[in-house]
């Protein structure tokens, strides 16, 4: 699965910089839900979504399910969320209340919020720098971060896999009708298929001393430079920043605490 071509500045950082400044993001406003942390660490991360030099049909194809999954919880919230405040709207088990309309607005913020820098980060991200980045700079477990790396790679295989299997099924004319049918038996093919060829890939990692104890050496070495700190830091005052505003304008809603 080879990465989205990407030309802004944050396209070129370690992959490790990225993730690190999109969990030092979302970490923090998991904290809290309220609108306010969340539209001001949005609008904050407007320049760092800019930054990352994705094209407008690049970013909205990537970024579809996080427009189609907040509005479809931020309603979820507001009809059967907590009720305070005003009551406007109740039937049966729908209930429209005014604390319910301000936890549906902090959830549809939240989400984009958290979910954007994600997946605009790691749009450019190419797997076997993330693990280098792992493995170097975060002194993960080799075997571990290439045991990873080695199924991401597989996942493209399953698409072929399973385009191969509904090929040759329909060319021998078995389970032309039935689609229940008919899928269970190739996800059971397909499953057997991935047993088979994680058993041969495993055989042939270890036949290349991928598990021998001991440091390895990589091919390409992992640079963790002044950009990619400025990145961390820039995840880390986003979220501090917004916690900060939202804790002075009293709008700080603690997941934990009382609603």
């Amino acid at each position: 699965m080879s990465p989205e071509a990407g030309r802004g500045v944050v396209a070129r950082l370690n992959p490790v910089a990225k993730l690190g400044a999109a969990l030092a993001i979302a970490l923090p406003l998991v904290v809290t839900i309220d609108p306010v942390s969340a539209l001001v660490a949005l609008l904050l991360e407007l320049p760092l979504l800019l930054a990352a030099g994705l094209s407008p049909r690049q970013f909205w194809l990537r970024t579809l399910p996080l427009w189609i999954a907040a509005p479809a919880s931020a309603v979820t919230i507001a009809l059967y969320g907590a009720t305070s405040g005003e009551i406007y709207v109740e039937w049966l088990f729908v209930r429209v209340s005014e604390g319910s309309l301000m936890l549906a607005l902090a959830t549809f913020l939240r989400v984009l919020a958290i979910g954007l820098p994600a997946v605009v980060l790691f749009v450019t991200v190419d797997p076997t720098d993330l693990a280098d980045g792992l493995a170097q700079i975060v002194h993960l477990p080799a075997r571990f971060v290439l045991g990873a790396l080695a199924g991401m790679r597989m996942l493209g295989l399953l698409a072929d896999d399973w385009r191969a299997l509904a090929l040759a099924r329909r060319a021998r004319g078995v389970a032309d009708t039935g689609r229940i049918r008919r899928a269970s038996g190739m996800a059971f093919a397909l499953f057997v298929l991935s047993i088979r060829r994680g058993s041969s890939l495993a055989t042939a990692m270890e036949a290349r001393a991928f598990g021998a104890p001991g440091p390895r050496t990589w091919a390409r070495e992992s640079r963790f430079g002044i950009e990619d700190v400025l990145l961390v830091v820039a995840g880390v005052a986003i979220s501090a920043t917004a916690l900060a505003v939202s804790i002075a304008v009293g709008a700080f809603n603690p997941i934990l605490g009382p609603a």
